[in-house]
């Protein structure tokens, strides 16, 4: 199928923007590729130190048989229910690894934070930069360099960006990434939100509140909303990082043990056939806009217009999003799933799943088929589904969808557009999650109230001062502020309020997290408030327009009037100095160094 013209303008448009800082990564790993095997090139008392710790048979297969030596990097915790599976998995690594003649050892642990824990707490300050903390520690264990390749165990929010902006710091190295699955469906995400929305208004208590959440989060797995952990997966799908179809499969599933074992196999034959597929060589122009055409065909998380900014950097690709923007105009949105519709991730698997959307885009021709993946049969692979066919793994034809309220074919889709937009105007650059939200609210006027916390606005709600057209603007919430948090927490208060008619919309440089639903949310604004940005110009009763139709955020006042005001100073208790911080102090260099949302929230550049 021929490229749509658009996908080959912006492709280009990558390909050019980024030629110095391509070539010198390209460069960079070459280098670092051309060399001895670390156990061959390091000195002696090196290399005793690196296999002191492992059987004798596997130091004899590393040093005097100079078999392939894998590292795993692992967030597993019992904190996060997507991670705590992992606990299992390097045992069922190392002992496949032995199966061909090959090693593996644990060569880091990351840490992962569970987002739906800190939501609202001081602990979400840390959220956005535990992403650069996990990049860091995934750089540490790789350090040691004595392998032959990696498999990356992540699944959620920040640790699966965090986890790639570290090996392409390695990029070299053959790399899969190897993910857990979802867990069982529970209480629906439509009967949770009603719980929530419920309990915002006074109408139900803690207790039914708590059941309701334990109900829908009820075992280990990743949490089923399509938010920002199963769009990572997502988008490993189509960035060829996975093994084909691993995706969505539960851990419970007998299934999920065989895809961990081909992950192993899947890297050692990229080793053992010497074929030149380093992840940094995978991760290419035409990976990441795969991956932004994925995330656009699914309504994914408004996140990854951060972290795939951030990762792509780290493989010497600049992307912004206007890259984004354009990409939207001619992606058709091709799934819904929960925010963006009633089905959770095992519906949206059973329906056809991540190979479905990946094969219609191919035909339709709006992703690149000719990448190099880590499967030696390319992208197409990917849109299979793998099954157990006794002792092994086949895979099959996903065929048509099997439920067209979830996915459907390209002619067909859901929308034409994809379901992100990019806002402009003399409030900054911002994004809008518009694949849930009713085409009746995609244009919101309204006089503006200003907060400076979430809290804050959360405690205006509850004594009934919003009870009628507003724009919320909840600012002092970007990368040098506090960190970026996610606003989560305002999305039901929100969704009462247009829920009882009034015209509504949320304006922050905070983030509003993958879940993003049906109330318009212009997020991300940059610059940021605490950077010199205009959010800091707004004024209580102020008209604010936002206009997704056309793109558009603006303060409607007069030219003259907006360029004399002074900005407002950020609060002292916004700078997370002050008071019972969490940790939150560590993280002051981080903050300092950040860059803009637009260009990653990257502390490492």
């Amino acid at each position: 199928m021929k490229l749509h013209p658009q996908l080959e303008a912006v492709t280009r448009r990558i390909r050019d923007r980024s030629a110095a800082t391509r070539t010198a990564y390209l460069s960079r790993i070459a280098e670092a590729g051309d060399r001895e095997r670390g156990s061959d090139r390091m000195g002696c008392a090196n290399v005793a130190h690196a296999f002191a710790g492992i059987p004798a048979n596997d130091k004899l297969r590393i040093v005097v048989d100079r078999a392939p030596n894998l590292a795993i990097v692992n967030s597993y915790n019992d904190m996060l229910s997507a991670h705590a599976p992992y606990a299992g998995f390097p045992a069922v690594i190392k002992d496949e690894a032995r199966r061909h003649g090959a090693t593996a050892q644990v060569a880091a642990g990351v840490p992962a934070m569970c987002d739906g824990v800190t939501q609202g707490t001081a602990g979400m300050e840390l959220s956005l930069f535990s992403r650069d903390v996990i990049a860091m520690a995934t750089a540490v264990g790789l350090s040691h360099d004595v392998f032959d390749g990696a498999l990356m165990l992540g699944i959620c929010d920040k640790i699966v960006p965090g986890l790639l902006i570290g090996a392409l710091h390695f990029g070299h190295l053959p790399t899969v990434f190897v993910p857990g699955g979802p867990m069982p469906s529970g209480l629906s995400n439509n009967e949770k939100a009603k719980v929530r929305e419920l309990a915002a208004q006074g109408l139900v208590g803690r207790a039914e509140l708590l059941e309701a959440e334990q109900q829908a989060y009820h075992s280990p797995g990743t949490c089923t909303f399509y938010g920002t952990a199963n769009s990572n997966q997502m988008l490993m799908e189509a960035m060829g990082l996975h093994v084909p179809g691993s995706a969505f499969v539960q851990p419970q599933q007998a299934l999920r043990e065989e895809l961990t074992r081909e992950a192993v196999r899947t890297a050692l034959a990229i080793v053992k056939a010497r074929r030149y597929a380093p992840i940094g060589l995978v991760v290419d122009e035409r990976c990441i806009v795969n991956a932004m055409a994925a995330l656009l065909a699914t309504g994914g998380s408004t996140n990854h217009l951060i972290h795939w900014v951030a990762v792509a950097r780290a493989a010497g690709i600049l992307i912004d999003w206007d890259d984004f923007s354009a990409l939207s105009g001619v992606v058709p949105l091709l799934a819904r799933v929960y925010p963006n519709g009633a089905a959770d991730v095992n519906q949206f698997q059973a329906a056809g799943g991540p190979g479905f959307v990946i094969r219609e885009l191919l035909d339709a021709g709006l992703m690149h088929e000719d990448v190099l993946t880590v499967r030696e049969g390319g992208l197409r692979e990917y849109t299979r589904i793998p099954q157990q066919a006794g002792a092994s793994l086949a895979w099959r034809d996903i065929g048509p969808s099997r439920d067209d309220t979830v996915v459907r074919p390209a002619p067909q889709p859901f929308s034409a557009t994809g379901g992100l937009k990019l806002l402009t105007g003399n409030l900054g650059r911002c994004v809008i999650k518009v694949s849930a939200v009713p085409q009746d609210r995609h244009v919101i006027e309204a006089p503006a109230r200003i907060f400076d916390s979430q809290d804050a606005m959360l405690a205006a709600f509850k004594a009934g001062e919003l009870e009628r057209d507003v724009v919320c603007v909840v600012r002092w919430q970007g990368p040098r502020a506090n960190g970026m948090p996610e606003l989560h927490k305002l999305t039901p208060p929100l969704a009462v309020l247009q829920g009882k008619g009034f015209r509504v919309a949320l304006v922050t440089d905070g983030r509003m997290s993958g879940a993003s639903g049906k109330v318009p949310a212009a997020i991300h604004v940059s610059p940021e408030a605490a950077g010199g940005g205009p959010l800091a110009l707004l004024r209580d009763g102020d008209v604010v327009r936002l206009d997704a139709s056309a793109g558009i955020l603006e303060a409607r006042v007069e030219a003259g009037a907006w360029a004399a005001r002074q900005p407002a100073v950020i609060p002292p208790a916004q700078v997370g100095t002050n008071g019972w911080g969490v940790g939150r102090e560590l993280f002051a260099g981080m903050r300092r160094n950040a860059t803009a949302a637009e260009e990653g929230a990257c502390t490492w550049l």
